[in-house]
């Protein structure tokens, strides 16, 4: 169920054949095929560039149209792993997994098979380095963030965007180390610069400064290339909450604190770079970054959301429900209908949107020169759900002891589940066995490994592999539990009453699966009784789809659905709040319901 509009350059004929080349105004974007299941997913991301756009969806998927391409045909990323984070450069692209690899190409990359994927997180020559957190694409580079906090550059050095002397290295075919000690990295899909934000909130630079977009000063503005990181100085007061850079310019997103706790903190934009048609929200070149003021967002109950910067033109999406624009607009990527440059903000007139109701959900993108609004909530990720509830004693049944004596509480129920299953040896004892040789760090390191189904501390990682199912899903996990529900009647520990007949579920996956239990079993000053019995209200073929989907996030394949069933359990989805989780029940049951009538109407003829 997706909710995006367009507008801008149409690269897209096949979806937009009545429209023109120019697109001036939000309109509908769907997709060539709606009844591909990719396709029926949430969208996550896009990224765009000038030859390329990938849509990523929440189910790890992912399709790509090529721009060049006269059909524009879409087609789909084959990547095996489950896919995180896609990033689009103007010649490049970037696919990061869930299991830390990435994969990119493009001629700076690959020169002999520049449109085939390869694995370049492998070519990391430090072995415990391979385990990427963070992809950034710019116009012919690919930055990658590892788990240890070092920052490594692939592609072109021309610019000096890799913080190395461009002429003793133009560019490079493998990963070199730029900086350690970094939590963030910045760049665009059109930019020759970037920026690397370290652990103490300090800011460096590097790469194309011909107009300022390093943000380095007025004393710097003669350089045009920065060849070495360098500190940026004079950065407004705020935690810095996003960098993204345009062919000539810089934008930062900068969140000031608040003494009261109460309030949400206020959100404010600074720019940089050349004011020309690309829009910094000012009639001047600057050359260290400085506040873009406007009325449209300047109130005191309104706040910024999101922003994006494409190539010469910017996006923001207010509280207010308020799209403002800037920049470039000659191929009607601001979306106010028509054609002209807009140096200070304007607002967007907005279409009705579906879920207009809570803004927040939406995000925008700013393409080459194309411009996205999309719906995607923030469904809860099950994994760092499990890693929420590893720090939660409450729930805790089992402990472990490390090699200076400390205790480490863990959930028994999960353990069980996540360790591999071996009639003849006892896994949890393996476990303790390693714990009991290892730092509280180290051991902390183990445990959310286990967890989250993540590669965190690879040397470690290759002591536990043995006994632990790191390539089992959670979903899987759970479906396992649920298969094996009544082995321990001590693991169900909460019971559901519904028509004088009471069914038992473990509440670590209720607290995974809803809101409603989460604050009910994890808050301190909600009612925890053991008894629920509003699902009397749901037939008997309605609970065993609710109690199969708890655990599996899937509906049974032998089960009918029928509208009444659909009209039914909506109803409680809303009130047990069960759409926290991507693919949601209710999502799933639609897209079921429609491919049954599908097969029936197949039949038929």
């Amino acid at each position: 169920m997706n909710d995006c509009l367009f507008f801008g350059s149409n690269q897209y004929p096949k979806l937009f054949k009545n429209k023109p080349q120019k697109i001036t105004k939000p309109i509908q974007f769907k997709f060539e095929n709606e009844n591909e299941n990719e396709n029926e997913k949430q969208i996550k991301q896009i990224s765009s560039g000038e030859f390329s756009t990938i849509f990523l969806f929440e189910n790890g998927k992912a399709i790509e149209y090529l721009n060049p391409n006269p059909n524009r045909n879409l087609r789909k990323i084959q990547i095996e792993e489950n896919i995180q984070k896609v990033s689009v450069g103007s010649r490049n692209e970037a696919i990061l997994t869930k299991e830390g690899n990435v994969f990119a190409k493009g001629y700076y990359i690959n020169p002999k098979n520049p449109k085939e994927f390869n694995n370049i997180s492998s070519l990391i020559e430090d072995t415990n380095d391979r385990i990427i957190e963070d992809i950034a694409c710019s116009w012919c580079s690919i930055y990658l963030l590892t788990s240890n906090q070092n920052v490594y550059g692939i592609g072109s050095n021309e610019y000096g965007q890799l913080g190395f002397d461009s002429e003793t290295l133009p560019k490079t075919e493998k990963p070199i180390l730029m900086m350690k000690n970094v939590s963030k990295i910045f760049s665009g899909f059109s930019s020759t610069c970037i920026f690397l934000l370290n652990s103490n909130q300090e800011l460096f630079g590097c790469g194309n400064n011909e107009f300022g977009q390093v943000g380095l000063g007025e004393s710097r503005k003669e350089e045009t290339y920065i060849q070495k990181l360098t500190q940026i100085q004079n950065i407004p007061k705020g935690k810095i909450i996003d960098i993204q850079c345009g062919y000539c310019h810089s934008i930062m997103l900068i969140e000031n604190e608040n003494e009261d706790e109460n309030e949400n903190p206020k959100r404010k934009l600074y720019s940089c770079g050349r004011y020309f048609f690309n829009g910094l929200g000012k009639y001047q070149d600057t050359y260290e970054f400085t506040e873009i003021k406007s009325s449209l967002f300047e109130n005191d109950n309104d706040n910024i959301l999101d922003f994006s910067v494409g190539t010469f033109h910017n996006l923001i999406l207010t509280s207010n429900n308020k799209l403002i624009g800037f920049g470039n607009n000659n191929s009607g990527e601001l979306g106010i209908g028509d054609t002209k440059n807009q140096r200070i903000p304007i607002q967007i007139e907005l279409p009705k949107l579906r879920f207009n109701e809570n803004i927040s959900n939406y995000h925008v993108y700013c393409g080459y020169y194309n411009s996205f609004l999309y719906y995607s909530p923030p469904f809860s990720n099950l994994e760092e759900d499990l890693i929420k509830l590893f720090e939660r004693k409450e729930f805790c049944d089992i402990s472990f002891k490390t090699e200076n004596g400390e205790i480490i509480e863990a959930h028994k129920l999960i353990l069980k589940y996540r360790l591999n299953q071996n009639e003849n040896e006892n896994q949890i004892e393996k476990l303790q066995e390693i714990i009991s040789k290892k730092s509280i760090k180290e051991s902390n390191q183990i445990f959310e490994m286990i967890y989250s189904n993540k590669i965190i501390n690879p040397k470690l990682y290759y002591e536990i592999k043995e006994i632990i199912n790191l390539n089992e899903k959670i979903e899987e996990t759970m479906k396992r539990i649920y298969l094996n529900e009544n082995e321990n009647e001590n693991e169900n520990d909460f019971i559901i009453e519904r028509k004088e007949k009471q069914y038992k579920f473990p509440k670590l996956i209720l607290i995974m699966r809803s809101e409603l239990y989460r604050g009910m079993f994890l808050s301190v000053t909600e009612d925890k009784s053991n008894k629920v019995t509003d699902y009397s209200e749901l037939s008997n073929k309605s609970f065993q789809i609710f109690e199969y989907w708890i655990y599996s996030n899937q509906i049974k394949e032998d089960i009918q659905i029928t509208k009444e069933i659909i009209n039914e359990i909506e109803i409680k989805i809303d009130y047990f709040q069960l759409n926290q989780t991507n693919p949601n029940l209710f999502d799933l049951l639609i897209n079921k319901f429609n491919n049954q009538k599908k097969k029936e109407k197949c039949l038929i003829f």
